[in-house]
């Protein structure tokens, strides 16, 4: 193999100068992100990290710039034709349906599976280990077992590209580290791109290979997680997480 052919391959996702008015602070982007890697999207509140999501996503659209996916452009593409899937801290399951239900209307709208999507339901319901929960409604189900839910129907629709837009906040932090684990766990064994927004320092060293921390509207340090640990850190990360360099 010649030397320069990995240098080659484009990354998973890339920002190319993305912009996006909201109210009174334009945001700009631009993200390389790899296939493979979990990165922690940190930030205060109304800094920009959901919207950061959105736009990836595709909920909200571009005003210049590009969002690319292995080197071509999807921003054109409504969030439903786009390799991504969305878990939200609601988790967005339908009270009226089953568990079931809500993970096969990630696959189909009209709930009428093929066979082969009926074993990828049936792969990622095992996978999250909610396999006897199939008949129940979300209202019976705890917040656990509703993230599980969320979880499955993403991993059901085998997009290469997971964000994840505070899911897991509202739990208990011992079910919030259950739920980092089987992310993490994923990641490694599906090969699944993960973009998470947290406001916990801690969750971004369990889970992620590398942080960016955005700054009003636009993204001001991307480095390796472990950086959220060292003294000498750059001042945003200490003004960030409240801390001094000594």
């Amino acid at each position: 193999m010649p030397e320069n052919t990995l240098s080659q391959v484009p990354p998973l996702l890339q920002l190319k100068n993305v912009n996006f008015a909201y109210k009174n602070m334009p945001m700009q982007f631009q993200l390389t992100v790899n296939s493979g890697e979990t990165l922690a999207i940190l930030g205060v509140s109304g800094s920009g990290k959901s919207t950061l999501l959105n736009l990836i996503a595709g909920f909200n659209e571009v005003s210049s710039g590009d969002v690319q996916f292995n080197g071509l452009s999807i921003i054109k593409l409504p969030p439903a034709q786009r390799p991504i899937t969305t878990l939200f801290q609601e988790h967005n399951l339908f009270a009226h349906l089953t568990v079931e239900q809500n993970i096969a209307i990630g696959l189909s709208p009209n709930l009428k599976l093929n066979t082969e999507q009926k074993q990828r339901l049936a792969n990622a319901v095992k996978q999250v280990e909610i396999t006897d929960l199939l008949s129940r409604l979300p209202a019976e189900l705890s917040g656990g077992q509703k993230q599980r839910v969320g979880i499955a129907r993403c991993l059901a629709r085998q997009q290469p590209l997971l964000l994840l837009d505070e899911p897991f906040s509202a739990l208990d932090p011992a079910l919030r580290k259950e739920m980092l684990r089987l992310i993490k766990q994923l990641n490694k064994t599906e090969n699944i791109t993960v973009l998470m927004v947290t406001h916990s320092p801690e969750d971004a060293l369990e889970i992620a290979d590398n942080i960016v921390l955005i700054e009003q509207g636009h993204i001001v340090l991307h480095s390796p997680a472990v950086i959220l640990q060292q003294d000498d850190a750059p001042n945003s990360i200490h003004a960030y997480l409240g801390t001094y360099s000594q």
